[in-house]
């Protein structure tokens, strides 16, 4: 299946699913009264404001670079994820608010069990969702889609904590009559919006790391550095070597100084084939410059931090093209 497609399809079910899920969770909140479960309800309708926002951002991100957008649209994944990340805050602010509200003035709740079955499935199926959009979103490397899945694993967590305080005052109500546990409430609703505020400051962090362009992980950079050394002899050194990640695609810039005995042509296909063996490695698309400049002798700091060369050949590098250079004259 298409890499588009397949995203799609997934930010789809995470729309439909969290769609359901809002409106069970407003009805049964709204008649057992219980602010824990109205702040699950908001949570989900964050979730599904972010699917939204996934599903328009996967859309924008799968379409092709044009004469505005050279660099295509990848970063439009990246930029959702912030916003996603803004809700979550949001949403959470929201819970600390009407919790506190409950807590000063609580009332009792209304049929807790209802809370309880309704909390089980809402972790039940977003934990399937979200296992769906995590492998996909991996799969295809989408910034989107592991926010989205984040959103809903965060659900699945809070679920389960609201399920939990639900379970205890249901069954308080039997075992201990005269005990009051209402307090649990809104008390698990402060627990589940420090949760989603976790949530929100890591995909924060995650988003905007791609949106001020910061460079490809450490074992990626360190791989691409290995292989540039199996290069050598053809190749006497790199330097400048620069990358980037938006969405899912990675830009890959480096300068390679190369035997001032090859040929134009030679030197060229060389290029070619380093443009060629670093997008067979990635999984996912690469934009890869390659420059290529004669090995001169001059060893600037930047080229000498990347030679390949050892000090034997440096001098004689340095050596032939002062040679050159007086035979010139």
């Amino acid at each position: 299946m298409d890499r588009q497609v397949k995203k799609t399809r997934v930010a789809a079910l995470s729309i439909a699913s969290n769609s359901v899920l809002v409106v069970f969770k407003l009805a049964v909140g709204a008649v057992i009264g219980s602010v824990a479960v109205l702040s699950e309800a908001i949570h989900s309708a964050m979730d599904l404001m972010a699917a939204l926002i996934a599903f328009a951002a996967v859309r924008i991100s799968g379409k092709p670079a044009d004469e505005e957008h050279p660099f295509g649209h990848s970063k439009v994944e990246s930029i959702s994820a912030a916003i996603e990340a803004l809700l979550i805050f949001a949403a959470a602010v929201w819970i600390v608010y009407e919790a506190a509200r409950k807590l000063i003035s609580p009332h009792p709740l209304e049929a807790p069990g209802w809370g309880v079955g309704v909390m089980l499935v809402s972790a039940t199926v977003n934990l399937i969702v979200s296992r769906l959009l995590f492998k996909v979103g991996r799969e295809t490397d989408s910034a989107a889609l592991i926010a989205d899945g984040w959103h809903l694993r965060t659900d699945v967590y809070t679920s389960a904590g609201v399920m939990v305080g639900l379970g205890i005052i249901w069954l308080g109500r039997h075992v201990f009559p005269g005990v009051n546990l209402t307090w649990l409430d809104p008390v698990i609703a402060i627990g589940v919006a420090m949760l989603i505020l976790r949530a929100a400051y890591d995909l924060t962090r995650r988003a905007t790391e791609e949106l001020v362009d910061r460079s490809a992980p450490a074992e990626e950079m360190e791989w691409i550095r290995n292989y540039l050394c199996t290069l050598y002899p053809a190749v006497h050194s790199f330097h400048r070597l620069r990358t980037r990640k938006a969405g899912a695609t990675r830009f890959i810039n480096v300068h390679i100084a190369v035997d001032p005995k090859l040929t134009v042509g030679d030197s060229h296909s060389l290029g070619d084939r380093i443009v060629g063996e670093l997008k067979a490695h990635f999984p996912h698309d690469v934009d890869v410059l390659v420059h290529v400049e004669p090995c001169d002798g001059s060893c600037s700091p930047a080229c000498k931090s990347g030679c390949l060369l050892s000090e034997e050949e440096q001098k004689a590098a340095s050596t032939g093209v002062e040679r050159d250079g007086a035979k010139a004259d």
